[in-house]
């Protein structure tokens, strides 16, 4: 099978692309749409046409308040902006889209999105052993000094941001400023 640039896509490209939303990795319409190489009118008219398809465990519509806090982060339409509510899918919807579109473009990119869930469930796993492990000294086991707890403290932080959201050059989320 020929290799195409999809092949190729940086893993790191796939992650900025995923949100936490909900309390869940989700990827937008419009995202998914422009990995995929299709409008998302075209995307979006798929996924209805398969409906039972997407429950609402696999696919969400953004609502009005995510929706105007996305707002501003996302300029894509010459007329003022997004003038529709996206599609935010979950893992499974994003595995679902592979059913429905069926270009060799939207399988290799399938291919590559699944594999950055499975690398960042893995990095989660790996940081909750590693917090389960640490725990006893964590709960009077073990004596321990106040660099111990700060590293306790450390590692606390680093467990409930989500994996995409550590970077500092992008935003975090759809939250409002504070």
């Amino acid at each position: 099978m020929a290799k195409t640039r999809q092949d190729h896509l940086p893993q790191e490209l796939i992650e900025k692309k995923i949100f936490i939303l909900r309390g869940e990795k989700v990827m937008l319409d419009r995202d998914l749409a422009e990995l995929y190489g299709v409008a998302v009118k075209v995307l979006n008219q798929a996924v209805r046409r398969s409906s039972d398809r997407f429950p609402s465990d696999f696919m969400f519509q953004l609502d009005s308040k995510e929706f105007f806090n996305s707002k501003s982060q996302f300029v894509t339409s010459s007329w003022g902006g997004i003038r529709k509510k996206p599609f935010a899918f979950i893992e499974n919807g994003v595995a679902m889209l592979s059913n429905i579109l069926n270009s060799p473009q939207a399988i290799q990119v399938n291919i590559q999105i699944m594999r950055t869930f499975t690398r960042m469930r893995r990095l989660l796993a790996s940081h909750q052993e590693i917090l389960k492990r640490l725990h006893p000294l964590e709960s009077g086991q073990a004596k321990h000094s106040e660099q111990i707890t700060r590293i306790f403290d450390v590692i606390q932080q680093l467990l409930d941001l989500p994996v995409t959201l550590k970077r500092k050059s992008r935003p975090t989320g759809f939250a409002p400023p504070k």
